[in-house]
């Protein structure tokens, strides 16, 4: 078998090399072990597991702590550092950090991660057999996690970004020590703004499918709660306009009230219906007016 990074190996302590450390053996290869990677005692002939990986001069080494992720593993990895060139490095608990190159992370730089956020990731090699990190795909996250159970249904909870797309983000929910969690999706009209890979945001379950036990999310309220909140925001613009009134209305266009108020047209509409019915707005050529009673309010 080769001996390749990101691998951990049974391997025979051969000899020691003063001052550098121990050459460890396979039987046809052999790595060197440094002093300062040693765990314990060892001495020649010794039976060591020991986890390979390339220093910074791209020689295979070898130690005897163990890493946060090995190959064909998924690891939830720190960003401890951008670097403007060649990408993001994340923690993995050797005293040494992993590459997680641009190429592996979203083309948008707002989809991208931040120092300090926590990304699912697998071991891979580049062209040279170094070891780098990819960012975890369904395939690797799915035979990890667990189904919701149906009490979940409106209730909040914590799921961090693997996935972002323009249909939707794709997230892993945090459900304690239930595996690595539950996969859920967060469709695109259900999020307040874009969601970088890693972030860890609080959401709300719409819905839990009971075909596969994955979760229908939204960074929203629910429509009532939500309603009265976005009721609210739409009084307090008025109360602040010459004349108590907007030029917004049910007609207007989806982009406009997106930037004025940052509702979806949807949620807009519902908000204007709850006013209207309680007496407390009215409508006029496209305009919207706050009434008399209510400017002081």
């Amino acid at each position: 078998m080769r001996l390749e990074a990101g691998s951990l190996v049974t391997l025979e302590v051969a000899r020691e090399v003063p001052p550098n450390g121990y050459f460890l053996s396979d039987g046809y290869q052999d790595v060197l072990l440094p002093y300062a990677e040693i765990v314990g005692k060892i001495k020649p002939g010794d039976q060591v597991e020991a986890f390979l990986f390339h220093d910074t001069q791209d020689r295979l080494m070898a130690t005897l702590k163990r890493p946060l992720i090995q190959m064909g593993e998924v690891g939830l990895l720190e960003v401890v550092d951008i670097h403007p060139r060649f990408g993001y490095f994340l923690e993995m608990g050797l005293g040494r950090n992993l590459l997680l190159p641009y190429r592996n992370v979203p083309e948008l730089e707002e989809l991208r991660p931040l120092v300090g956020d926590k990304v699912f990731a697998t071991l891979a090699h580049d062209r040279q057999g170094r070891l780098i990190a990819k960012l975890a795909l369904e395939e690797d996250l799915a035979p990890l996690c667990v189904r919701a159970p149906s009490s979940w249904s409106n209730q909040w909870v914590k799921g961090r970004v693997y996935r972002p797309l323009q249909i939707g983000t794709f997230v892993i929910c945090e459900a304690g020590v239930l595996g690595y969690g539950v996969i859920g999706l967060i469709a695109a009209p259900e999020r307040t703004r874009l969601l970088r890979v890693g972030e860890l945001v609080d959401l709300r379950v719409a819905f839990v499918r009971e075909e596969d036990g994955r979760v229908n999310l939204s960074m929203r309220l629910a429509k009532e709660k939500g309603r009265d909140e976005d009721a609210d925001k739409i009084l307090s613009v008025l109360r602040e306009r010459p004349g108590n009134a907007m030029p917004f209305s049910d007609k207007s266009s989806a982009d406009i009230i997106k930037d004025r108020f940052g509702l979806s047209k949807a949620a807009f509409k519902r908000a204007l219906g709850k006013l209207m019915k309680d007496g407390l707005i009215y409508q006029e050529e496209d305009w919207t007016y706050l009434k008399p009673e209510e400017t002081q309010g």
